[in-house]
């Protein structure tokens, strides 16, 4: 077991670890625990009654939160021509094409969080795959970050777009936004998030589809959900 700071050890008395927590209640003990000096990111870890390992049980996908996240994203574009234009005029960070992908491969570049591309770009950010995939930056359709719309793109990321997929372990890891939005935003958020994430059920997911729900600060421990609180079916 890591050893865990003292601060920690003192916000964890607080509350009862083993509890399941209505969603909204969750939000409030979070609220009340982030004790950091920073404002602390909250994070979501939803483990989901499927096998990733399937096709047909894939779950990829994106929103934009009610509240946003907090945190301003560098978005980096692979376009040209006009479409370069249109999103230098969108507000994205860096736009190229092969010279951008020269760059990541040969100076090991990562000062950008979202990668977006039109569908013409995906032969050159392709060859990244290996490169970007591991990082969750590989733009997808599913997500949003494939396409000819460069400007709704740009404006649903700088609004607070988050995208969630299944890892290995069949579990969801995204945010919900920062400690200081407080306890409604925050369940306005979550809540928004568990919809898509109930939507994009898969027709082959058999049984219990949400196994488990935990929500945390940066430097907080977890605070658990309720599973049946957020639409079982």
């Amino acid at each position: 077991m890591p050893k865990r700071s003292k601060s920690y050890q003192e916000i964890a008395k607080t509350f009862e670890k083993a509890k399941l927590h209505e969603p909204k209640e969750a939000m409030e003990v979070l609220s009340k625990t982030a004790k950091a000096k920073f404002d602390e990111t909250v994070e979501v870890h939803i483990k989901l009654g499927v096998d990733g390992r399937h096709a047909d049980q894939q779950i990829r996908g994106a929103l934009v939160l009610p509240h946003g996240t907090g945190k301003s994203k560098k978005v980096l574009v692979f376009a040209k021509g006009p479409k370069a234009q249109e999103a230098e005029a969108a507000g994205a960070d860096y736009v190229g094409a092969e010279e951008m992908a020269q760059k990541i491969q040969s100076e090991n570049w990562f000062d950008f969080d979202v990668v977006v591309a039109t569908p013409d770009m995906m032969g050159v950010v392709g060859r990244l795959g290996k490169i970007l995939g591991p990082k969750g930056l590989m733009p997808n359709p599913k997500s949003g970050t494939v396409t000819m719309d460069l400007e709704k793109a740009l404006a649903d990321i700088k609004a607070g777009k988050v995208e969630y997929r299944l890892d290995k372990s069949n579990i969801v890891h995204t945010i919900i936004g920062k400690a200081s939005f407080g306890s409604d935003k925050l369940y306005e958020n979550f809540t928004a998030l568990m919809e898509a994430i109930i939507k994009a059920k898969p027709s082959a997911a058999k049984g219990q589809y949400i196994r488990s729900v935990t929500v945390a600060t940066t430097m907080g421990p977890g605070v658990k959900i309720n599973p049946t609180q957020v639409g079982n079916n």
